[in-house]
């Protein structure tokens, strides 16, 4: 354990290897030992290219301590590490393998970029669906609906109703403009999906839930602070199959996931043809 003499001279020390490093008549500072764990140096040269352009010594000395105290607990906690490896383990293995991984994978990465077509068409995505929608049995109801909340008193009263009650798209396009404006949340996209808890949650608490959505066709309501419009268009209950636009991302990603694997496939095929045609190839 280092005393306070000791703490004195390793500063004195670190102070004067500072006073050689910044020294800018000397192109090549000298390689001082910082600091030894067990049989692991650390030595000035190791710190080369730390140092900012503008630093002074004090700012040199500063970074010169808080490295080698980090290089000094580390290189403990790695010979303890060391010490406590499962003597089975082969760890030159364990590197080769992680090498060659590190770089099959950026060299496929490189393949997906060059050659896989991102396009996926809707007859892909639908045929996708076809085969596989069982898999999308919703969870939780979802719903498509039309819905503002607007504070109170509402701006335009009047005229937000005459909107509201017919939901034209010349009258939606109105109302997208006067809930930019006015609203704190809305949902004017008939296509969209959301699930229920969702919309429920910017409503006061129990006004739509999974449990009453079917008897909460349409209404409007306030509860002081603001004043909340709901229109249900369409609902999709617990246990039934989500429609092929609420997993549309999904199923785009599938695809060109299946894509991808069938592209690497053909490659490692190729190059085996042309490794055994070239005569690169021996099986015994």
């Amino acid at each position: 354990m280092i005393g306070k003499r000791g703490l004195s001279m390793l500063a004195f020390l670190l102070l004067l290897i500072v006073y050689v490093a910044c020294d800018r008549k000397s192109d090549q500072p000298g390689d001082r030992l910082l600091a030894r764990v067990f049989n692991r140096e650390l030595h000035l040269s190791d710190l080369e290219n730390m140092f900012p352009e503008q630093a002074t010594r004090t700012d040199s000395l500063l970074i010169i301590q808080a490295y080698v105290s980090r290089w000094i607990r580390e290189e403990l906690l790695m010979y303890e590490a060391e010490k406590n490896l499962p003597p089975d383990l082969n760890i030159d293995q364990l590197v080769r393998d992680y090498r060659r991984s590190l770089i099959r994978n950026n060299y496929e990465q490189v393949l997906v970029e060059q050659l896989l077509d991102s396009t996926v068409t809707k007859t892909e995505l639908q045929d996708f669906y076809e085969k596989n929608k069982e898999q999308y049995e919703l969870e939780t109801p979802i719903i498509r609906c039309f819905f503002i909340k607007i504070a109170a008193p509402v701006p335009k009263a009047d005229s937000l109703l005459q909107l509201w009650a017919k939901p034209r798209a010349a009258n939606l396009t109105k109302l997208e403009a006067y809930c930019q404006k006015y609203a704190t949340a809305h949902v004017l996209v008939d296509s969209i999906w959301h699930k229920v808890d969702v919309i429920g949650s910017v409503m006061p608490k129990g006004t739509i839930t999974a449990d009453n959505i079917a008897s909460k066709r349409e209404f409007r309501q306030s509860d002081g602070q603001f004043v909340y419009y709901f229109r249900l268009l369409e609902l999709k209950n617990r246990k039934e199959i989500a429609p092929l636009s609420y997993i549309e991302q999904q199923a785009r990603t599938f695809v060109l996931h299946k894509r991808k694997l069938d592209l690497l496939q053909r490659k490692r095929e190729d190059l085996y043809e042309l490794a055994l045609k070239k005569g690169n190839l021996e099986i015994f």
